[in-house]
């Protein structure tokens, strides 16, 4: 993304030279999945692109190093799939040994069906279906299982039984990246079934979860706001969301639902303005941290860096500078950045997550880089939920085993002219008009509204 090629083929070669997956380690299939294998085939599609669109990323007698690997991986991350009953995925694998004899049957709702990108990637590239079917298997298996009063999924399940064992619908953590996986695998692919399921998630998020005035920018009432509710009934199950929810406002811009956006972008950004960081848990009616710290999370700047490349609109610069600054006076350490122990206090912790430097670092840089060609080269480009770069291709449009994989009906119709609905449709896929590109994208009023409601007035 910078375009520095030198350092880019010397972190491929010591990869190519030095990883390997023949180890006794015990490792989640979720996180496996988005950091690893997300990695190995987003690096391997930049040195196989013939457009070389960053600058020349190529790497001399590369011979698919990386896509073997990413081969190896996904083959260890397979048995984690057999002997569900429902074909839900165990969490954990052992890379060398499969599934460990005393492991839980209950998995996360975003852990198990969030693998369909990489898995699906990755499936398109060696021509082979298996890592795709048994991932799309997985979501199927999940989506069957919503509430049939709500169509709401619950946040944990038994993958032996199907039972849901943590009943909590939200949009944070347990959940997060299920919802987002469903469009990005839709823009991918273009599997109908992808974004009908996907409008149909997003039909049900705005009737049972959204709280608060129905505009963004007009009207009396609270600000929206996205709760936690029980997935059977969609009643209130706490007063509390969590930091993993501001990747929502970029979702919804994808959507095309940009006005909705503005409003919960704002709200996560006011809570970050009175601490210099987002709290991992926030207490709404408390005004307070459920739980204080912060992770060095990207999700509030993977927004924010979406709503400037919909809107245009300089108040997004502003927001990331405050980030920015945010970041270099309360998390500088001397080895990199570190975790808020305490988002009061500012106290550290002696870790820095990969996801800093896969999107917080990414998604500020090109928020200021407006000539980057992620931006620039008339390529269109994807973002995995770990910030991996893949490009919108052809190529993954295609699969070879249609009949292998039929859809419900018709199993060879291709979703080409499917529209990208918003549930909101008074604001779908409306552009902010131009007359508001420089003024504040919130009215001052409603602005304000929401610093009252985090406290910070």
């Amino acid at each position: 993304v910078m375009g520095n090629s030198s350092e880019f083929q010397k972190a491929v070669k010591l990869v190519i030279d030095t990883v390997s997956f023949d180890k006794d380690s015990t490792v989640q299939v979720f996180e496996a999945t988005i950091r690893v294998l997300g990695s190995l085939l987003s690096a391997h599609i930049i040195i196989t692109d013939s457009k070389q669109p960053f600058g020349d990323m190529t790497i001399k007698d590369y011979d698919n190093e990386l896509l073997h690997l990413a081969h190896d991986l996904a083959v260890r991350l397979l048995p984690a799939f057999e002997n569900t009953k429902t074909g839900i995925p165990y969490p954990r694998v052992n890379l060398k040994k499969g599934v460990p004899p005393d492991s839980h049957n209950e998995t996360c709702t975003a852990g198990a069906g969030s693998l369909l990108v990489e898995f699906g990637i990755l499936s398109r590239l060696l021509g082979d279906s298996t890592f795709e079917w048994v991932a799309r298997r997985a979501v199927k298996a999940l989506w069957s299982l919503r509430s049939n009063n709500t169509g709401l999924l619950g946040n944990v399940v038994n993958i032996q039984t199907g039972h849901w064992v943590g009943k909590q619908s939200g949009l944070g953590a347990g959940s997060d990246s299920f919802y987002e996986y469903l469009l990005k695998s839709y823009i991918l692919f273009g599997e109908k079934e992808d974004l009908e399921m996907f409008n149909a998630a997003y039909q049900n998020i705005q009737n049972h979860l959204r709280r608060g005035r129905e505009a963004c920018n007009e009207g009396e009432g609270d600000p929206p706001l996205y709760v936690n509710v029980n997935m059977y009934t969609g009643q209130l199950m706490n007063t509390w969301i969590d930091s993993l929810q501001a990747f929502f406002p970029g979702l919804q811009v994808l959507i095309g639902d940009v006005e909705d956006a503005i409003c919960l972008h704002a709200f996560y950004y006011a809570i970050w303005k009175r601490y210099g960081a987002l709290p991992e848990r926030y207490n709404w009616q408390l005004q307070a941290p459920d739980v204080p710290f912060y992770p060095l999370r990207p999700e509030l700047v993977e927004s924010t860096y979406l709503l400037y490349q919909a809107t245009k609109n300089p108040f997004y610069l502003h927001v990331g500078m405050d980030i920015l600054q945010s970041l270099e006076k309360y998390t500088k350490a001397k080895c990199g950045y570190a975790t808020l122990h305490h988002v009061v206090e500012k106290t550290k912790e002696d870790r820095m997550e990969s996801f800093f430097l896969s999107e917080t670092c990414k998604y500020l840089y090109l928020l200021f880089d407006e000539e980057n060609p992620v931006h620039r080269s008339g390529n269109k480009f994807m973002f995995t939920t770990e910030g991996h770069v893949v490009s919108v291709d052809e190529r993954f449009r295609s699969s070879l085993w249609q009949e292998v994989l039929p859809a419900e009906g018709d199993s060879s119709h291709r979703a080409r002219g499917t529209q990208l609905k918003a549930a909101n449709f008074s604001s779908n896929c409306n552009r902010v008009p131009d007359e508001r590109r420089y003024l504040l994208p919130l009215k001052s009023n409603y602005m304000r509204q929401i610093d009252r409601m985090v406290g910070l007035i």
